[in-house]
């Protein structure tokens, strides 16, 4: 093996097998769940968390493997959320303009609104816009060596630049509000009486999960993956060993944008709406908060801990600690940074072993010393 490879992260096989067993693990709980729980508001809650494990993956790719954290994935969510919602919408109101237009004055629809009358042409613009967007940004940045800290202000920046656009263009993008009222492509899903267009959506959404999830472990077990985290590791090494670093980078970074666009294109079908919240800083923040608490450099952590933070909120954000909730997944941020650093994986694959190793080492001693 290349002497460059030997001082990367090495995943035993055993812990990939275990990956695996808990990703199929929580793969079944999610095919089971909607046909256990009543009502669709908490299954459509379980779809958005399919969306954001997606993200998860998407932003572990480049941070937990590349060592590359960005603070703008909320963007690339969010293009793919308009292209989706940009159709469905011209779906609803069969190509005329939409109401935020006639508010702004419009009185025919805008050029760049019509290609996407088209579904086919909409799923290829949810994958070509981001992929070209990254690709273009990621070839100037990478080229100029742009790295750490200041690669994170930059995604941080563009982000901002893109929603400063999306809310200053509201006879186009509907402004602050976004682009609501919208049923998914198979229909409205909300109420006992649409339940089968929700179910549908939910097993194409757990579909695309599971694809990402595959495609994710398929790329970091290989020669490629093993490239990622020497990049990461050390990129100078890597780029006079001989490889082409750039060109790793802008691919994983554009591949990783199209992952977010994705879901956020079938988060849209879930919410009924897409708004510049969704593209905000602080969204992009939440994201790598995910990847954070669940363990990054897994790809699993990604998927515990999009659902984990996000049940946490769904919990948390009612009740009596309505006021409180953003404190506590702060806190729960705060704790898994300072004392766990490789998230819940980290604990369960870790930490836990290691205490029960103590125990064991302890309880040996004291019987040879009692002997």
């Amino acid at each position: 093996m290349d002497t460059l490879l030997k001082p990367a992260l090495h995943i035993e096989k055993k812990s990939r097998r275990g990956y695996h067993i808990t990703f199929a693990v929580i793969a079944a709980m999610l095919a089971l769940s909607p046909f256990i729980i009543e009502g669709t508001s908490l299954v459509q809650f379980l779809g958005k968390c399919m969306c954001y494990a997606i993200v998860g993956i998407a932003l572990d790719l480049i941070w937990g493997y590349t060592g590359m954290l960005s603070l703008g994935h909320g963007l690339w969510f969010c293009l793919g959320g308009y292209a989706m919602a940009m159709f469905l919408k011209l779906d609803g109101t069969n190509g005329k303009i939409t109401d935020f237009m006639q508010t702004g004055g419009l009185t025919e629809l805008p050029w760049f609104w019509k290609p996407f009358g088209s579904f086919p042409l909409t799923l290829i613009l949810v994958i070509l816009i981001p992929a070209l967007f990254a690709g273009i940004v990621g070839y100037f940045v990478f080229r100029s060596r742009i790295k750490g800290v200041y690669f994170s202000i930059i995604t941080q920046a563009l982000t901002w630049a893109v929603y400063s656009l999306f809310m200053a263009n509201s006879k186009f993008t509907g402004g602050n509000n976004g682009i609501t009222d919208i049923a998914s492509i198979f229909g409205k899903t909300k109420g006992s009486a649409n339940r089968t267009n929700l179910l549908i959506i939910f097993f194409i959404t757990l579909a695309v999960l599971v694809l990402v999830y595959l495609l994710a472990t398929f790329l970091t077990g290989r020669k490629f993956g093993k490239l990622l985290i020497a990049i990461r590791d050390g990129e100078n090494r890597t780029y006079f060993s001989g490889y082409s670093v750039n060109s790793y980078k802008n691919f994983i970074y554009a591949m990783s944008a199209v992952l977010a666009a994705i879901a956020g294109a079938l988060f849209v079908n879930f919410n009924g709406s897409i708004t510049p919240t969704q593209m905000t800083i602080s969204y992009s923040i939440t994201m790598v908060i995910w990847v954070a608490v669940g363990g990054r450099g897994t790809i699993i952590g990604a998927v515990i801990g999009a659902f984990f933070i996000n049940l946490c909120e769904y919990n948390f954000s009612s009740g009596i600690l309505v006021e409180a909730w953003q404190f506590i997944i702060g806190a729960i941020f705060c704790l898994t940074i300072l004392l766990f650093k490789g998230g819940i994986v980290g604990i369960v694959r870790d930490n836990i072993p290691e205490l029960i190793r103590r125990i064991k080492n302890r309880k040996n001693k004291t019987a040879k010393e009692a002997a």
